[in-house]
């Protein structure tokens, strides 16, 4: 619609994105469907009709294909490649990109699209050539189905993508084991088919739902209280957190306002907690080992349907690692704690290099031979969590210093897709060539960033959150958790004072 020609660059041999690679059993989303969607298109919203309260992924796959085709995208997708090097030329300001097809583009913009959680982490364990079984990683599932009947099959980490998939892995194989280093905080789901009458409610006035999603700090809409847990009594507590209990998901930690910013009412929230996961784990041992040990919500909280129930089968068997870690894999199987466990197949779940190594592993050049790398040496920088000082031109979608993954990912994309659009059309309309950040200004949102974060329980453990999960990587709080509304006003008034904190030319 703006008249500029433009050209995606796509590593997956279809669009999906996420929701392409992660196709384990369970794979699921943990914000509700209908808000989980694009908005861009009245259209689209009342065209697709949801199933479920969360989706799971070959319907949210099948969703972002119906999308493509809809608007005819896929013939301007470079499927099957990589960006391998981008560099910023000084004299044309332009980026010449270069591509694992030997391709070389020249743009005038260059836009990242690399997701914050899309460059898995794939740690080689020693001995890991002399396993004879399989081994899958959930982040890089094979499209064929995977036919664990039969089997011994152990899973590393229980993160989001583990606790998904472990109830699934444990209806198919004759014993599973779960290899756990780091417990975390996983709530039921509370998933559902979605009933006509519910979506019909929703459609007919998709664009207030929208609007009321987008004035909350996670830009979707549920049960919310704003009063403290530290305001009533043990049984008006004790009935609220029960309440939310059943609403289920991310949601849960809304029962009041200050469980994640008061450590006494978060810890209300945790002594509930405990006591639903004592109600379920009838093993009072298991259920110690799966207690995480840290505040509540610190880590990326975690939904799933089934999986302390799970550890109730007499076919599945816990390890803790917390101390050892896997310590090898073996031609049968691998050690943990000094014993071997003989297995036919492997799945790690792993994780990812969050928020920065979708970034960095592309080798980007700006200006006076400046890199991503040696720009986030000291840990990652933006202003406004769209642009980094030293890199004209170039813009991230949901990077770090934005709200990102501490929101529902599709609004927060969308709206900085409509930002950097009206951007360039600014920029064109003023006859402009180059845009950057300057220095000063990013110093001052990274300030901002961090001071947010630091009042938060977010980033008050050892997470993904803070690049504690990547041997070597700066640890910094790398979201903007503010909340959604506060950051859409502070880069709409960024763009209302002519891009303000930004150099032109």
């Amino acid at each position: 619609e703006l008249g500029i020609s433009a050209r995606v660059i796509e590593a997956a041999p279809n669009v999906g994105g996420t929701w392409y690679w992660n196709r384990y059993p369970g794979a699921r989303c943990d914000i509700d469907s209908m808000q989980y969607s694009f908005q861009f298109s009245e259209e689209v919203q009342q065209e697709w009709t949801w199933t479920e309260r969360y989706a799971a992924q070959p319907e949210i796959l099948a969703y972002i294909q119906y999308v493509a085709k809809k608007f005819d995208l896929n013939r301007e997708i470079e499927f099957n490649t990589r960006v391998e090097k981008a560099a910023f030329d000084e004299t044309t300001d332009r980026w010449q990109i270069e591509t694992s097809a030997s391709d070389i583009y020249d743009a005038r913009f260059f836009v990242l699209a690399v997701g914050p959680l899309s460059t898995p982490l794939k740690p080689n364990f020693d001995g890991h050539e002399d396993f004879k079984g399989s081994v899958y990683f959930t982040s890089s599932w094979p499209e064929k189905t995977v036919d664990f009947s039969g089997q011994k099959v152990g899973v590393i980490g229980t993160g989001s993508s583990g606790v998904q998939t472990i109830p699934k892995l444990a209806d198919e194989a004759e014993e599973l084991f779960v290899f756990q280093r780091t417990p975390n905080y996983v709530v039921p789901a509370q998933n559902r088919p979605l009933s006509s009458n519910e979506v019909a409610e929703i459609k007919a006035d998709y664009p207030e739902f929208r609007r009321m999603a987008k004035q909350t700090p996670l830009a979707f809409t549920y049960p919310n209280h704003t009063d403290s847990a530290l305001d009533c009594t043990d049984a008006e507590r004790h009935e609220r957190f029960e309440e939310q209990w059943k609403v289920g998901g991310l949601p849960f930690a809304a029962a009041f306002g200050d469980l994640t910013t008061n450590m006494e009412a978060n810890r209300y929230l945790v002594e509930f907690w405990q006591s639903k996961l004592r109600e379920i784990v009838k093993d009072r041992e298991m259920a110690e080992i799966l207690t995480p040990k840290e505040v509540y919500g610190c880590r990326r909280v975690c939904s799933s349907t089934g999986y302390y129930e799970t550890f109730n089968r007499d076919s599945v068997t816990l390890v803790d690692v917390s101390g050892t870690g896997v310590e090898k894999f073996t031609e049968n199987g691998l050690i943990a704690n000094g014993q071997e466990y003989d297995l036919d197949a492997i799945v790690c779940a792993t994780g990812f290099d969050a928020i920065t190594g979708s970034v960095t592993r592309i080798q980007i050049t700006g200006l006076n031979g400046l890199t991503i790398g040696d720009a986030w040496s000291e840990g990652a920088k933006s202003y406004l969590g769209i642009s980094v000082a030293g890199f004209p031109n170039m813009f991230n979608i949901n990077g770090p210093g934005s709200p990102g993954v501490l929101a529902t990912m599709v609004t927060g994309a969308e709206y900085h897709v409509d930002w950097i659009c009206d951007c360039i059309t600014w920029m064109q309309t003023n006859r402009l060539s180059r845009i950057d950040a300057e220095p000063e200004a990013q110093e001052n949102w990274v300030e901002k960033v961090n001071e947010i974060g630091n009042k938060s329980i977010r980033s008050q453990c050892d997470s993904w959150y803070v690049g504690a999960n990547v041997p070597g990587k700066p640890r910094v709080f790398m979201p903007y958790a503010g909340g959604f509304p506060n950051y859409v006003n502070e880069c709409d008034q960024v763009s209302k004072r002519n891009y303000e904190g930004f150099s032109m030319q």
